[in-house]
């Protein structure tokens, strides 16, 4: 077994598709769709998806092998089901919501919205539940400050619930003259970049002035927005200071680069984000202390949430 230096840690960012989701994607005939385990988008190659990476049972077993109780569960925004037209977009997302109701307690899961004419009341039920963590965004839909704005509704709900809000990578688009690209484009180039407008942003638009209580997850590292800071100030965006209530997590990051970013934000800003099945859980981090900062201390404080002993078991708590 890996070598852990806690018995609680939290991944606040994984991918598993529940079999009512999978069946609706197989039904579509436009993208995005499944056909058998092949998915189809708009803006990447065909990818063949390996079952095993989306079996519960499979995923349970993997997570306590490397020591984590929890597992926030995202629907993959590049696949582009946010964006469609609410009255496609909703059945998709309804039953994503089912599904992850019916998984084992291991696991939590991050809402997800149509981007157009969102119904709020629905987002604000949703995250009454103790299933669902917080509200996921795509960072295509906040990559302007105005962008932030028109998402303020949506924004106020998940800060009046008390609960996150988490960015992710949102879908890629079809890029006239883009010519044969390798199929590591879109996630190194596409989602880095999708990730620092979304980051900085929510700095342009002053979104801790508009939203004090909110709390906000970047993924992917924010794409390494925050290294960006010295530039930022060279070119005329003045001071950033230290939020306390925003967070990145560590998915599709390697330790350098994550040693880079808390050099500007500090450790308490780390939160452990695998992005399985696609990456693997960080079990050492800068030592047992930074380790454990970010794969148990750090993932409460983003989700308000602990865990507490019952019979031997770490059992999800959420904190009111």
């Amino acid at each position: 077994m890996t070598e852990n230096h806690d018995n609680g840690a939290v991944d606040v960012h994984q991918h598993l598709w529940p079999a009512e989701l999978v069946d609706r994607l197989r039904a579509r005939s436009k993208a995005p769709y499944l056909r058998d385990w092949t998915l189809h988008t708009d803006g990447e190659p065909p990818y063949d998806v390996d079952p095993a990476g989306h079996d519960p049972a499979t995923r349970v077993a993997a997570d306590r092998e490397a020591g984590v109780v929890t597992a926030c569960l995202s629907l993959s925004s590049p696949l582009g089901i946010e964006g469609l037209l609410s009255p496609e977009a909703q059945p998709i997302l309804d039953a994503w919501h089912r599904g992850v109701r019916e998984l084992p307690d291991h696991f939590r899961a991050w809402v997800s919205v149509p981007t157009e004419h969102p119904d709020i009341a629905s987002v604000r039920r949703l995250l009454t539940e103790d299933r669902f963590v917080g509200l996921q965004l795509p960072a295509t839909e906040l990559a302007t400050p105005a962008a932030w704005e028109r998402a303020a509704a949506l924004l106020l709900v998940a800060e009046l619930s008390g609960k996150p809000v988490f960015v992710h990578p949102g879908p890629e688009p079809r890029r006239v003259l883009a010519g044969t690209l390798p199929d590591w484009w879109a996630p190194v180039v596409g989602y880095t970049a999708q990730m620092q407008a979304a980051w900085w942003g929510w700095h342009a638009v002053g979104g801790r002035g508009l939203f004090p209580r909110l709390r906000v997850l970047f993924g992917a590292g924010a794409g390494l927005a925050p290294v960006q800071v010295e530039r930022h100030a060279l070119r005329g965006g003045g001071r950033t200071t230290v939020d306390p209530h925003v967070f990145v997590d560590t998915s599709g990051t390697g330790t350098r680069a994550l040693e880079a970013v808390v050099r500007v934000l500090g450790i308490d800003a780390l939160v452990h984000g695998s992005d399985r099945p696609y990456g693997e859980p960080l079990t050492q981090f800068l030592g047992d202390a930074a380790t454990h900062a970010v794969r148990v201390a750090n993932p409460a404080r983003l989700l308000r949430a602990g865990t507490r002993q019952l019979g031997g078991e770490q059992e999800w708590a959420v904190a009111s």
